[in-house]
């Protein structure tokens, strides 16, 4: 048999691209591969060549909008001097759902596809574990470096980053959904009262305040050299 070609880096982001607006405006169970390959201007015989099955790309979708969002992370996070400072611009561009620059639905979106499929579908629990695993050691990163620094109070990282990370997804599903009392400013407000409380730093309206004045980051939400750059440790 004749090796399978390869498909090209630019084809591949494509229809990535594709599949994570399709699979966030209708879902996974009303995706067609054929509105994919509309969507990226492809034929549904060269998705399902490289893609074979939904379940696949919905992994590999929610692990390209994964690197997107790390990648365009670091560059947020790369000029503030402090791990408070990072820490607080994580958490803000976790809590972001607008659209445009600064706006990540579509990426919750699929989380909510990828939760619901991994408890009965082994390949889909096993890359939620690895991106959920990242995700957690990339606030643990930072949590190590500001203690180290003398800004964060002595607490276990892995333990902190495991409530934090809970909360922020718990919240991200109030919000998608659209529940009233869970606005995306409320779920930026009750994560930032954990980070204060638990590492021990001040936060207050004036800090909140400060922080909207600045202009909004170049649009970045939730892996290796990317979520190292995030922490400013080797750890994720």
């Amino acid at each position: 048999m004749s090796p399978r070609r390869k498909l090209s880096d630019a084809r591949r982001r494509q229809i990535l691209e594709a599949a994570v607006h399709v699979i966030a405006e209708r879902g996974l169970c009303d995706t067609r591969i054929q509105d994919v390959a509309r969507r990226a201007e492809a034929s549904p015989a060269l998705v399902i060549y490289y893609f074979k099955e939904k379940d696949q790309l919905l992994r590999e979708a929610l692990t390209y909008a994964e690197e997107r969002f790390y990648s365009d992370t670091a560059g947020a996070l790369a000029d503030l001097s402090t791990a408070r400072d990072r820490l607080v611009r994580l958490v803000q561009l976790s809590c972001s759902f607008g659209e445009g620059e600064a706006g990540f639905s579509e990426e919750w979106v699929l989380w909510l596809d990828m939760w619901a499929r991994a408890p009965r579908k082994a390949d889909v629990a096993r890359d939620r574990e690895v991106l959920d695993r990242r995700w957690r050691e990339t606030v643990a990163g930072i949590v190590v470096q500001g203690q180290r620094d003398g800004e964060f109070a002595k607490v276990d990282a892995g333990d902190f980053s495991q409530r934090l990370t809970a909360l922020i997804d718990g919240l991200a599903i109030q919000v998608v959904l659209g529940d009233p009392d869970v606005p995306a400013e409320r779920m930026f407000d009750l994560c930032m009262d954990v980070c204060a409380r638990e590492l021990g730093f001040g936060w207050g309206p004036e800090d909140r305040a400060r922080l909207l004045r600045l202009r909004p980051p170049v649009r970045a939400a939730r892996s290796s050299g990317a979520s190292e750059a995030a922490s400013g440790v080797g750890a994720s």
